[in-house]
């Protein structure tokens, strides 16, 4: 039997999401915020419901790599994952589990196209909140293993013609193992599109009005995605 992609997300990760969300793996509590994006996340739950799949497979530019771009590669991680920029927003308790036979696949493939791939085997390793935040929204219950992708940042010392051509690769890659492999795959590209927070947190970090992009060109940013 044949695998493939069955469906590819745009899936921010702005850990106020979780925030909002008021998960219990979260410490801190919020009152509301961001709805825009979190109803974005509800509506593609909803949509996942009518669609059978095994996996998912995260790529996270929040767990960056320079010699390559490596894989989780232990069944399971089970630790505190804290942002270190919105400590206070942010202290989640994971519990996952990994696809260690797909990510092997698709490292093994990669190498074979002449990507740099690497499994990582720390049982200590703690797990980037790109791919936290992008899973629990996409994947509250946390009942399908995972792929979590590193960010390759060895390339941005090139060109964008460079960093082309090893994202095109490692899709390749990606899509050659998983059709070999038999499952079926939800893809989400882990990303926060403008990546505007306000600059100055406000008391209520939930107050909406001070959570804004600051000219057109962001609005347009967000909206080309």
């Amino acid at each position: 039997m044949s695998g493939r992609i069955v469906a590819g997300v745009l899936a921010p990760h702005p850990p106020h999401l979780v925030y909002a969300d008021n998960p219990p793996q979260n410490e801190p509590k919020a009152e509301c915020g961001w709805e825009t994006l979190r109803w974005g996340y509800e509506r593609l739950r909803k949509d996942l419901e009518s669609i059978e799949f095994d996996t998912i497979v995260v790529l996270s530019p929040h767990w960056q790599t320079y010699v390559g771009h490596h894989f989780l590669g232990v069944p399971h991680f089970k630790s505190l994952s804290v942002d270190p920029v919105f400590p206070n927003l942010f202290r989640y308790h994971y519990d996952l589990n990994v696809d260690v036979e797909l990510a092997q696949a698709i490292a093994k493939v990669g190498a074979e196209q002449g990507l740099v791939t690497k499994m990582m085997e720390n049982p200590d390793f703690r797990v980037d909140y790109g791919t936290i935040v992008s899973c629990h929204l996409t994947r509250p219950e946390w009942d399908k293993p995972i792929v979590s992708i590193s960010s390759c940042r060895s390339t941005s010392y090139y060109s964008v013609e460079v960093m082309a051509e090893q994202a095109k690769a490692l899709a390749a890659a990606t899509r050659t193992a998983v059709e070999a492999s038999g499952k079926r795959v939800v893809l989400l590209a882990s990303n926060s599109l403008s990546h505007r927070h306000f600059t100055t947190e406000p008391a209520v970090p939930e107050d909406m009005s001070q959570e804004h992009i600051m000219h057109h060109g962001q609005y347009l940013w967000d909206m080309r995605a």
